[in-house]
């Protein structure tokens, strides 16, 4: 327990900070959306090229790991976007975002100390390579139904072609894509690039982590508290066992793979979930929510999952 506490609490301490400064007018309400357009247009890109140009191609696809998390994560998101259009009607943007906060985990804050922990130096490439596909796969689908959402009227064609231009004009997707080609082309980066990509992506989630204090002055967090506490059992607890079903029972895996992939599972929802909510002005407030949440309630959860696992 103590291994998660010393990571969960500087995430705690960093979203005080922000609503700390937003409620003594340290900082005013515009500088939320500028702490996340830095977030989502500088930091995020440099953070996903950086990681990804550094890991082999090879290691990035290894299958059958993404098979057990993606696998789980397509049917939690599936799960909670047929519950919420009856449970929580709304257009296919909020239903989009509310999968997302379902499935959507805190890989690379907290997934890559904790298995750094856990594993020592092996279990950093697990995490890094769940950050890819978070932020590459999961987030690029997320964008996709989100500006087919945004992108309604004046027909398929006009839908479709809206929809194309805020795929490819997305800093995430080109940023993923960029990274993706740089490891298979084996290309390594130059030194000074390399240092200036790591600055700027060691900002990404303190900033992230910081706007969302800002956002917090003067709301409740426990608005909505049913359908916040149904994303949190989703994510903290439907999510990570289905991925053991698919690990454990369904794929031949090595362990440190299948029981990465379980733990990288049973994290609870990322920041970028929130970047996304916030850049799309919608469902602000409940991913916000269950970012907290899922967080506080993590403590518990990934301390008794690690130490069922005997990892730690």
């Amino acid at each position: 327990m103590s291994a998660v506490v010393e990571v969960v609490l500087p995430v705690f301490g960093i979203i005080l900070c922000g609503y700390l400064c937003g409620r003594f007018r340290i900082l005013g309400g515009d500088s939320t959306m500028a702490l996340n357009a830095f977030v989502y247009y500088v930091a995020l890109p440099a953070l996903f090229v950086s990681s990804m140009a550094r890991v082999e191609i090879g290691q990035i696809l290894n299958w059958p790991f993404l098979a057990a998390l993606g696998g789980a994560q397509l049917a939690t998101f599936a799960l909670a976007v047929g519950v919420a259009a009856l449970a929580f009607p709304g257009r296919l943007g909020v239903l989009t975002l509310h999968g997302l906060t379902g499935v959507f985990a805190n890989t690379g804050y907290m997934g890559i100390p904790l298995l750094q922990t856990a594993f020592g130096q092996d279990g950093v490439l697990p995490a890094v390579v769940a950050t890819v596909w978070h932020g590459a796969v999961v987030m690029g689908v997320g964008i996709v139904l989100l500006e087919a959402d945004f992108s309604r009227g004046g027909g398929t064609l006009r839908l479709l072609a809206s929809v194309g231009r805020g795929v490819v004009s997305s800093p995430l997707i080109l940023s993923a894509a960029l990274g993706l080609a740089l490891s298979a082309l084996n290309l390594p980066l130059p030194k000074p690039v390399g240092n200036f990509l790591d600055i700027l992506a060691a900002a990404a989630a303190p900033c992230a982590l910081f706007a969302m204090g800002l956002f917090l002055v003067g709301r409740s967090v426990t608005a909505g508290l049913g359908e916040v506490g149904w994303l949190v059992a989703l994510k903290l607890l439907l999510q990570p066992l289905l991925t053991y079903l698919v690990a454990f029972e369904l794929l031949e895996m090595e362990r440190l793979w299948a029981v990465s992939a379980v733990a990288l599972a049973a994290l609870p929802t990322g920041a970028l979930v929130f970047v996304l909510a916030q850049q799309y002005g919608t469902y602000t407030q409940r991913s916000t929510a269950a970012i907290l949440i899922s967080t506080v309630a993590s403590v518990a959860t990934l301390s008794l999952l690690f130490g069922s696992l005997g990892t730690l």
